[in-house]
């Protein structure tokens, strides 16, 4: 058996956050939360690591993230660049704006041959998360999974999120994902604007996708082709991002795919904002008191 790969898409601009969110340190000893989720996933079984990043931020992330683990876990790049489109399409004037996280994966196509996860790098999922679908990857099923976060475990306390909204069926596989956008409390409630603009109150129980997924070799396939019709209809629009949760939803409606949802209650956490950074340090210095991490992860 094959073990998995962890495909870590830190590509990202960062552009509400300001900055290079990816290597700033939030723990104890100047670790990322890069370094907390190969940690986590070296414990779950992951073998190896694929990063995608940009060519201009290619030399401070190695030297600054990738350093301290490429020891211990075999670790490769791709490049996601604004020029990598199929045959016949080019970069209309004036876009400056990444093709967004479908488009990311699809990066990793001729370097990723076996079961693997993806997930953003500069969200914590908890180690709970990377062992479900580790399990979920080594049991070579051909379902896709996803782990499904409880909505109240993944707000800001410093602005609106959006949220893919999952429906999830009764023997726990995926039927859709909704994007609810501006999502955050409003005392005790939570309050959301849907994709047609109307107000609507979420009780905070809700399934969300934050992008943490298993997958096979096949889902490349099924990326380009809908990468490809996203730009005959998108191409010329210079901020439309072709979005992983609006593929797998495609996929999952026209019974082309069936994903297994993975429920945790681990509280993910992650830098939307910049204000978010002293919540990440905080958190990881309160799991550490726990016992869940030690105080050095790589000693």
């Amino acid at each position: 058996m094959i073990p998995p790969t962890l495909l870590v898409l830190a590509a990202g601009m960062g552009s509400r956050y300001g900055g290079l969110k990816q290597i700033d340190p939030v723990g104890p000893n100047g670790e990322t939360i890069i370094d907390y989720s190969v940690y986590d996933a070296l414990r779950a079984g992951f073998a190896r690591l694929v990063f995608v990043i940009r060519h201009d931020i290619e030399q401070p992330f190695k030297q600054r993230v990738a350093a301290r683990f490429e020891s211990r876990i075999a670790v490769d790049y791709v490049f996601q660049e604004l020029t990598s489109l199929p045959h016949g399409f080019s970069v209309p004037p004036g876009r400056t704006k990444p093709w967004g996280t479908a488009h990311a994966v699809l990066m990793a196509a001729e370097s990723i041959h076996e079961p693997f996860a993806v997930i953003n790098a500069d969200d914590f999922y908890g180690a709970e998360s990377y062992r479900l679908l580790a399990h979920h990857l080594e049991c070579a099923t051909p379902n896709y999974a996803m782990a499904g976060f409880i909505l109240r475990n993944t707000l800001s306390e410093f602005g609106a999120v959006a949220r893919g909204v999952c429906q999830v069926s009764a023997d726990g596989f995926l039927q859709s994902i909704v994007e609810q956008k501006n999502i955050e409390r409003e005392g005790t409630h939570i309050r959301s604007i849907d994709t047609v603009g109307k107000a609507a109150t979420l009780s905070g129980n809700e399934v969300v996708s934050m992008n943490m997924w298993g997958f096979t070799p096949c889902i490349f396939t099924q990326l380009g082709e809908y990468f490809q019709r996203f730009l005959e209809a998108n191409g010329s629009d210079l901020n439309a991002e072709c979005y992983l949760p609006s593929v797998i939803n495609e996929l999952v409606t026209a019974a082309q795919a069936h994903v297994k949802v993975l429920t945790t209650d681990a509280a993910w956490f992650g830098v939307t904002y910049r204000q978010d950074h002293q919540r990440v340090v905080e958190s990881i210095t309160r799991l550490i008191r726990k016992g869940s991490y030690p105080e050095r992860l790589w000693s």
